[in-house]
């Protein structure tokens, strides 16, 4: 049995497929679904009350409780609410990380501010405009979190980068770090140096990339902080697979298959053999892509 049209990410380890399947097709809705405002108010509750998991949980069900004064019903609006959340949350990561593990990339970047030059606000929106502009016109891929120095509480921010055309210049520059108190050496590009302030352009190889990329997963899983990412970061490419490359079929009802490492990306219409990842990972960005 071969697999046409097969949506393929990578977990960290190994290529996994997702066979094409036909579905029946769904109306599209008008209108968005308005959200609930007793579910919105269950988790602006819960995520601004203080305490341990449980403590906030209580809390969250007391507090909605005196507008529905029903106890039980209360209990279950709170616990499905939050179990929808985490749910949507797992979702949300499970994708990103995917999104992650499918590019090559090729820098970790640091961006501060110069208090002479922006305040904070303003720091946020004209970088995040910067960013979104060298993606549209240089074609740059990022993903990255914004979080503040553990000292001075000043934010600034983190992110892994595929460059394929670099803006301004690199330089090498050396200053005092408070954190390890000692001097330090930092790569700053000229173009974002002028505009926002200090930088740091880490250029990234395979034995460093996966700690990069460790770094950024870790701090958004832990923190839940907002991910900033790219347009178009593809979730996966999709090719044709032929039986032989598949290792077993696996995940919840087989409805997925474990590839081996050097799998072929085919073309069933003309036959040909597109080339094998393995060997050349320039050959995702020449596939459909799968968001």
């Amino acid at each position: 049995m071969d697999y046409p049209k097969t949506k393929v990410y990578f977990d960290g380890s190994h290529y996994i497929g997702i066979p094409h399947t036909t579905q029946p097709h769904k109306k599209r809705k008008n209108k968005p679904k308005e959200k609930d405002t007793r579910e919105e108010k269950v988790k602006e509750i819960y995520k601004e009350s203080k305490g341990t998991k449980k403590e906030k949980l209580e809390n969250t069900i007391e507090e909605i409780d005196k507008e529905i004064k029903d106890i039980e019903k209360s209990t279950e609006l709170v616990n499905k609410t939050l179990d929808k959340e985490r749910r949507n949350r797992i979702v949300r990561y499970t994708r990103l990380i995917r999104k992650i593990r499918l590019q090559q990339w090729t820098h970790f970047c640091t961006f501060t501010y110069d208090s002479n030059k922006l305040t904070e606000e303003k720091f946020r929106k004209k970088l995040l405009n910067c960013l979104n502009h060298l993606a549209h016109r240089k074609n740059w891929k990022y993903v990255g979190v914004f979080e503040r120095s553990p000292d001075l509480k000043r934010l600034h921010f983190h992110g892994i980068f595929l460059i394929p055309q670099m803006v301004g210049e690199i330089i090498e520059t050396k200053d005092y770090s408070t954190k390890t108190h000692q001097m330090q050496i930092a790569l700053q590009n000229t173009f974002f140096l002028e505009r926002f302030g200090r930088n740091d352009f880490r250029p990234l190889d395979e034995n460093s990339i996966q700690d990069a990329v460790s770094y950024i997963t870790k701090y958004i899983n832990k923190t839940g902080e907002k991910v900033i990412y790219s347009r178009h970061l593809q979730t996966y490419f999709i090719t044709d697979i032929i039986e032989e490359d598949v290792v077993c079929t696996i995940g919840q009802e087989d409805r997925k298959i474990l590839l081996f490492d050097d799998f072929k990306c085919l073309d069933f219409e003309t036959g040909e053999v597109l080339g094998q990842v393995s060997k050349d990972k320039e050959l995702i960005n020449k596939l459909p892509k799968g968001y």
